[in-house]
């Protein structure tokens, strides 16, 4: 079947030396033909100017009465329910004439964007826009509904009309051109998220340089465009339960879910040589508030009282300014600072484990499950605060202590310092457990049979109605693929053929 990948970026989740998550389904799924459709990149709709032909003044209009539609479901609470149908109009129109980069960048369309943000009972917890916000806002929404103007919702070669299906990897933007071949053809599809997409937007527009009015606006675009996303496809695939349950209050169908774990080819890689001479403790991460190395100082200062040899290793480049000093201070106040290493950027994550005895994870969230499995996978025994992705990852293989407890996690890191063969026995259990759940193979097994089942529930020509023979599951034989070689299933009328071409 043709499966046709639509991600974000050129490649999303990458991982150093290993190729992205795509490659690796592609590669495992070659009795399936893949096409990868990036919103950023010269083909993509990213890349389409903002200047061009304009709509004329009748559609101007409709595209103006759309847009409205659209906007007013953002910001009017009662007329939530607008958002799809307003979408989709939008998609209709500049697959009609093409002009909808062009009048989403216009005045014209700043003007209605003001207007309908300044109705009575429009929700802007913020105040009221000013100019500045209106401006922020309509740059930003144009970015957003850009791939609405792709050139890809046709059913000819390269068009999203003739796939089996879309696989949408990452969500949010990269879902609208699913949504419309869904409208359009019937096109059913599948959306995989390593983190959900709106999670991700409500963290990172806290430090956005625009005002609070325009971010709160975006984000009720992402919180919509979530909502409809979730509720058009035909399965959702999260990468964890912990984003399960987020998804799960965006209004994800618990039926429709199924957690597939994002699978890392690390899981053939050796397991960690032998232990340092002198007990260490090992810290990975960005360094930045969340990941609460001041908590890891805290209990090393517990653990250096006990064995006055231990060392602490953090390994990790800076990600908010000033942090790597204030816990460098923090180190020399606690008169821990000769014991503790602030090594930079590893040469690798495996060089990295193996440098210490215990993988210390003091996390005040677990997001993403990728450096526990790593860290999992060297065979070193794992000490984890119990939060996100922690217990579902770690399971009974780690020890798991609460949140901002620095008497807890010197406890467990002393527990397994002074205990060898609980060590060993807890590091074998975490490199089973991350190999059995986190292989590359349990995904592709998984998504091999979601996408048979999915073919088998949808139509392969969905928009061959209109009179003639109903539609019918896995209508298209295999010698439609040959090359040269396309003919005509039973009950097949010629023109419907010369459509699927």
């Amino acid at each position: 079947m043709r499966v046709a990948l639509l991600t974000e970026g050129a490649r999303p989740h990458p991982q150093r030396g290993t190729g992205d998550w795509c490659d690796r389904l592609a590669e495992g799924l070659p009795e399936h033909d893949f096409e990868r459709y990036p919103l950023t990149g010269p083909d993509g709709p990213d890349s389409l100017v903002r200047a061009g032909r304009r709509p004329g003044a009748l559609r101007r209009r409709g595209y103006a009465g759309a847009y409205e539609h659209l906007l007013r479901a953002l910001v009017l609470p009662g007329e939530r329910a607008g958002f799809g149908p307003g979408l989709y109009r939008l998609a209709a129109l500049a697959r009609e004439e093409g002009a909808l980069p062009a009048f989403l960048s216009s005045s014209h369309a700043r003007r209605v964007l003001e207007r309908t943000w300044r109705l009575p009972g429009a929700d802007t917890p913020a105040g009221r826009p000013l100019v500045c916000d209106v401006l922020a806002a309509a740059d930003g929404l144009e970015r957003c509904l850009r791939p609405l103007s792709a050139p890809w919702y046709g059913t000819g070669p390269g068009g999203l009309g003739a796939a089996d299906l879309c696989h949408v990897v990452g969500g949010g933007p990269a879902a609208l051109p699913a949504l419309v071949a869904r409208q359009l053809h019937g096109v059913p599809f599948v959306v995989t998220e390593h983190g959900p997409h709106l999670r991700e937007r409500y963290l990172g527009h806290g430090g956005a340089p625009d005002r609070w009015p325009a971010r709160a606006l975006l984000l009720s675009f992402f919180r919509a465009l979530t909502e409809e996303t979730y509720r058009q496809a035909a399965i959702l695939t999260p990468g964890s339960a912990h984003d399960q349950q987020w998804q799960r209050r965006c209004g994800a169908d618990p039926a429709r879910t199924r957690v597939v774990h994002e699978g890392t080819p690390a899981v053939v890689r050796p397991a960690a040589g032998p232990e340092p001479a002198a007990p260490t403790l090992v810290w990975v991460g960005a360094l930045e508030p969340g990941r609460d190395l001041r908590l890891a100082l805290h209990a090393f200062a517990r653990v250096r009282a006990e064995l006055p040899g231990a060392r602490l290793l953090v390994y990790g480049e800076e990600a908010a300014p000033g942090h790597r000093a204030a816990c460098a201070a923090v180190a020399e106040r606690l008169a821990v600072a000769p014991a503790v290493d602030f090594a930079g950027r590893p040469e690798s994550l495996a060089a990295a484990w193996e440098s210490g005895t215990v993988a210390v994870f003091p996390g005040l969230s677990q997001r993403s499950p990728r450096l526990l499995v790593d860290a999992l996978l060297s065979g070193r025994a794992v000490v984890s605060t119990d939060v996100g992705v922690a217990r579902e990852v770690v399971g009974p293989a780690g020890l798991l202590v609460p949140a901002r407890d620095p008497r807890a996690l010197a406890g467990a890191c002393l527990a397994l310092l002074r205990d060898e063969e609980r060590r060993g026995r807890l590091g074998l259990a975490g490199r089973l457990r991350a190999q059995e759940r986190f292989g590359v193979e349990p995904v592709i097994d998984a998504f091999r049979d979601i996408y048979l089942e999915l073919v088998s529930q949808y139509p392969a020509f969905p928009g061959g109605g209109g009179g003639g023979p109903a539609p019918r599951p896995f209508a298209r034989p295999a010698e439609y693929w040959l090359a040269g070689g396309v003919r005509e299933p039973a009950g097949r009328r010629p023109a419907e053929l010369a459509e699927a071409r």
